[in-house]
């Protein structure tokens, strides 16, 4: 299997929101949609889920047009998407009717999901009906939204902000579950302004601004190719007077150690030789690939307008 965009424009009016977005997914896996508000993610994946009209281009699944009448396809929106005065488990069939799967079986993936997604006691409540939408928190209307995109069992899994608003402990719980998809070779589109979430399950992405791609790739080969450029330095003496011999990029001290952004490779094994050529005593030196927030914020670097 295999999901192909192909030269997708979208405009509203004059306005082009998406300009020209290719990428594809030869292989299951994760692939990160990032930009900030208003950088054309949502509307790339409402292209996708054939929500939305476009110019030009094509969605492609096994090269032909992706449609969700015939490709099992789930979503969760960042927008809550559920009917506020409608029990859990009527919605939660509904949802499982439109995916054509059979009651039987969607009452055990309900039971299963509900269970893992610790919301059994609002699904099924003892002698009563089950709660209604709008009787829960955020957090728990969710995990409800994940448990209407996972019923399916999809093919192809869209996932917009997924741990948008959640607290420490569901966001462990919804990534343990994305780990689960991944591992059962899911195909799935993520957007997210978590960079730590995109970094911990994302191999290719690709970066939007004003509905331009402005980066795009695998992740790890765009950290290679800007090299180890930041340096973590920590030493049990005063060594502000060797900092200053040099012309860094940046330096700023905490009291953890300073953090350098170096040009090269050659600065870095400079300042080391130095040091130890006088004797200091190094309690940590550390080279890594500029972080995932850095890069974003270079290549985008301006605020939400």
């Amino acid at each position: 299997m295999s999901l192909e965009v192909k030269n997708i424009v979208k405009k509203y009016g004059d306005k082009t929101v998406v300009d020209n977005l290719s990428f594809k997914m030869e292989n299951p896996g994760v692939y990160a949609l990032l930009g900030t508000n208003g950088a054309g993610k949502t509307t790339t994946i409402r292209i996708l889920l054939g929500m939305l009209d476009y110019e030009s281009g094509e969605v492609l699944w096994n090269n032909k047009r992706l449609s969700t009448f015939d490709v099992n396809v789930g979503y969760l929106a960042e927008e809550r998407g559920l009917y506020p005065r409608y029990t859990l488990m009527d919605q939660l069939l509904y949802f499982a009717k439109l995916k054509k799967v059979p009651v039987s079986e969607a009452k055990k993936r309900i039971k299963y999901w509900s269970e893992r997604l610790e919301v059994d006691k609002y699904v099924y409540k003892s002698g009563k009906k089950s709660s209604r939408a709008d009787q829960l928190s955020k957090g728990n209307q969710q995990k409800i939204q994940l448990m209407a995109a996972l019923i399916s069992e999809p093919e192809l899994l869209v996932l917009d902000e997924p741990l948008s608003g959640l607290d420490p402990v569901n966001s462990d719980l919804f990534k343990e579950i994305i780990k689960e998809e991944i591992a059962k070779e899911k195909y799935i589109i993520m957007s997210s302004h978590q960079m730590a979430t995109i970094e911990e399950f994302c191999s290719d992405i690709a970066i939007l601004d004003k509905g331009n791609v402005v980066l795009q790739g695998d992740l790890n080969e765009i950290k290679k190719s800007y090299g180890r450029i930041n340096l973590f330095l920590k030493c049990d003496n005063d060594i502000s007077k060797y900092i200053d011999k040099f012309d860094f990029e940046d330096v700023y001290f905490t009291p953890e150690g300073y953090h350098i952004k170096v040009k090269n490779d050659t600065q870095a094994l400079d300042i080391l030789k130095l040091l130890t050529e006088n004797n200091i005593d190094i309690v940590h030196f550390e080279r890594r690939e500029p972080s995932l927030h850095e890069i974003f914020v270079e290549k985008v670097g301006h605020a939400d307008e």
